[in-house]
């Protein structure tokens, strides 16, 4: 902190006071360190100026001007451009080094002298910074210039024609010729982009987008954009920008060695320096690829691994036919129906069927799920064009911990219903329109069951796959929401395979009538409250969540008669269901156990009871990783610098507390030592983007992300490397072959 820099001086000043010559590694005094003077050019016009010595520098945000004069009421400083600094403790600033002048303008009433007080602090190059400094001015100011008397017919006369003889001069360019772009073909795989800027105009290198249209089979390439020189925008912060030229080489990525055109589309924005600024620019080139020469050249210029799965996906969006495209999606989708984000809703569609009681038939069970499944795969379709189009996770706005609770508290009244404690079919007068959606299933409404599908689709399983990441990125990039939501729907259907055969066995499978009925419906009812607490672990401290846990295994282990004795002539069924709630009442106990020890896992409760070293090693192999969190873009881009500085690569983690496969990668893809040890030279950062703050959805959208998870990997020269994204849960061997490849 700098407190303690300051201290240190002090400190080192003490020490160093008392010896008769300074060793040329000393510390300069302030007073040499900084040499300010002051100086009054005009009536209203002050000019403070440093000289400042080799090896220090001044921050320009420390610095503070102020009328000591009450003739004199206010000082306006006129700052010149500095140097960018990024400083561990004050973030990116503003310093100035050798020689410094600050005019400073003064609101004066016939004032001939002032006292000025100037405030400024600085620091040396090998990191000692000095403490605040003051300077005090007593300035004499020359009498303000008389004004001439003119003849105002004569002044109107010389203010036109100065007018006229200025105002070409003054006239803005167009910005086809402030900002002249030009792009060439250099060779069959690289083109060269040329950016020619006029005088007294600059060019943001942050708005440089390249895009290729009307190009199949070709994209671009990883590539770098020169430096620029560090400004200070009002507008846009830290940016970096170009005055008269700019240019590098595009390197292109082809499928195929025939000749073609394609069109690059460039888009920049730049600012006269006058403070003049031009509204973002969009240009169009087609260009003619020529032939290329060698089948080899051909198959080493777009391999596998440098497309990613989402990218390989989109690229199938682009090229497979309407119903290879479904089926691909449909088998998505029965793929991701293995995954933990689709287990949720096996218990929600139990209960809804469970609930109808034992009229049930096989007909209607299958119906329930039919409905269910295809609402819940066209509010997945929907809000996930939505999220395309917008670039707004709508899924991860549903995560809200009101939304959380309330659905939560759905499933709590649903369960008590199941154990006999009231029946839901409420009165008329007592039914709001929520409520009624939310409920009327028991009656076994295929309305109702489409309600639940829509709401589960949004709340319980909002983690983003590479095959939703792929479609999303399709449909953003090229509108087509008819191919794009087909293959979201049809990708739906497909998670929904094992719901609608539970639906079509359930009729047969569930008791018809007798005490089997009450006690499935009391088991289901189990089953719904662990959905709720399953749910209500994404906003409660995890403690708290041990807590609920405990409870809903000692509760209904009571109900299973685990503490009391069993009858002489007890049937096996009986003597089953006791041994069952015994397990339960045991587990229970251990997690209560778990609780008062300050544990969280409720898959480790007594974690750190046991003594002795080989515990210890066993703990610490089971550790997972440990990550630098950052929660701004800012944060971010410093971390990257300071990596860069380090020739360090970097693993940015996309993270939420709802999200399943994060927690996946978290306990069983994180802890493992193989995984531990490819990860011993990389940066670790993660981005938790849980609240789905601005801060949040703005690193998203950097990133081009829709939500978690998501893994991007920056290399030692800054540069992201999108074909090696993780997009999804990988398990720890497939995690260990991406990492190798991020290495190669």
């Amino acid at each position: 902190m700098p407190i303690l820099k300051i201290i240190f001086l002090c400190l080192l000043s003490l020490i160093t006071g008392s010896t008769a010559a300074l060793a040329d590694s000393e510390l300069l005094p302030p007073e040499q360190a900084f040499r300010i003077s002051a100086k009054a050019l005009s009536s209203d016009q002050l000019e403070i100026s440093w000289v400042i010595a080799d090896g220090y520098y001044l921050y320009r945000n420390k610095m503070h001007f102020e009328s000591r004069t009450g003739q004199i009421p206010g000082v306006t400083p006129a700052y010149p451009p500095g140097e960018i600094k990024h400083d561990e403790f004050f973030g990116d600033v503003v310093i100035y080094r050798n020689t410094l002048k600050v005019p400073v303008s003064l609101k004066t009433s016939g004032a001939t002298s002032m006292q000025l007080l100037v405030q400024y602090q600085g620091c040396a190059d090998r990191g000692i910074c000095y403490p605040p400094q003051k300077k005090i001015f007593d300035i004499t100011l020359p009498a303000a210039a008389p004004v001439a008397k003119t003849n105002p017919l004569l002044q109107l006369v010389k203010g036109l024609d100065g007018l006229k003889s200025t105002a070409p001069k003054d006239e803005l360019l167009p910005p086809e010729q402030a900002f002249r772009f030009f792009a060439t073909v250099k060779d069959a795989n690289t083109l060269h982009l040329n950016w020619e800027i006029a005088e007294g105009y600059y060019l943001y290198r942050e708005k440089v987008e390249l895009e290729l249209t009307d190009a199949a089979g070709v994209k671009i390439g990883d590539y770098s954009i020169p430096r620029g020189t560090p400004k200070h925008d009002e507008a846009f912060g830290q940016v970096e920008t170009f005055h008269n030229e700019l240019g590098f080489e595009l390197p292109i990525i082809r499928a195929n060695s025939s000749a073609q055109t394609i069109t690059l589309q460039a888009g920049y924005q730049g600012c006269a320096d006058r403070g003049v600024c031009y509204p973002p620019m969009t240009k169009t080139i087609a260009l003619d690829l020529p032939v290329m020469q060698g089948t080899a050249q051909v198959a080493n210029t777009i391999p596998a691994p440098e497309l990613s799965e989402q990218d390989q996906i989109v690229q199938s969006l682009q090229q497979d036919s309407l119903t290879m495209t479904l089926l691909s999606f449909f088998g998505f989708g029965l793929l991701l129906s293995l995954t933990p984000c689709i287990f949720p809703m096996i218990p929600i569609l139990s209960g809804i069927i469970v609930g109808h009681g034992n009229h049930i038939t096989s007909t209607r069970a299958f119906l329930l799920s039919l409905s269910y499944v295809v609402a819940s795969a066209l509010t997945y379709t929907a809000f996930g064009i939505l999220a395309a189009l917008f670039g707004s996770n709508l899924q991860a706005t549903f995560q809200q911990p009101w939304i959380i609770g309330l659905f939560s508290a759905i499933f709590v009244l649903l369960s008590l219903s199941m154990f006999g404690f009231y029946n839901l079919e409420l009165p008329n007068s007592l039914k709001t329109r929520l409520h009624n959606s939310s409920v009327r299933h028991q009656d076994g409404s295929l309305w109702g069951a489409a309600i639940m599908g829509s709401l589960s689709s949004l709340i319980v399983g909002p983690c983003v796959a590479a095959p939703l990441a792929g479609a999303l990125i399709y449909i953003g990039q090229t509108g087509d929401t008819v191919l794009g939501g087909s293959a979201l729907f049809a990708m739906g259907l497909g998670m929904g395979v094992p719901l609608l055969l539970l639906g079509a066995s359930a009729g047969k499978l569930l008791p018809k009538a007798g005490s089997w009925l009450n006690s499935t419906k009391a088991v289901f009812g189990v089953i719904m409250l662990a959905v709720a607490v399953w749910m209500l672990g994404r906003i409660l401290p995890p403690a708290i969540t041990l807590l609920l846990w405990a409870m809903l295994l000692i509760l209904p282990a009571i109900y299973l008669n685990a503490i009391d004795p069993l009858p002489a002539n007890s049937s096996g069924w009986r003597k089953l269901w006791k041994g069952v709630g015994l397990m339960m009442l045991a587990y229970g106990v251990l997690l209560l156990i778990g609780f008062s020890m300050g544990n969280s896992n409720p898959l480790k409760p007594l974690q750190g009871f046991a003594l002795g070293n080989a515990q210890a090693n066993a703990e610490a192999k089971e550790e997972g990783l440990v990550f630098t969190r950052v929660s701004s873009l800012s944060e971010l881009e410093a971390r990257i610098a300071q990596a860069h500085d380090n020739h360090q690569t970097i693993m940015l983690d996309f993270y939420a507390d709802w999200c399943i496969s994060c927690k996946e990668m978290e306990a069983y893809t994180f802890t493992d030592p193989n995984v531990k040890q490819a990860l011993a030279n990389f940066v670790l950062l993660q981005a938790d983007v849980t609240k789905n703050s601005g801060a949040d959805k703005a690193l998203l959208a950097k990133f081009k992300l829709i939500g978690p998870p998501a893994i991007l990997f920056f290399n030692a020269d800054s540069q992201e490397s999108p074909a090696r994204r993780i997009i999804g849960y990988q398990d720890a061997e497939t995690f260990i072959k991406t990492l190798q490849q991020v290495k190669s």
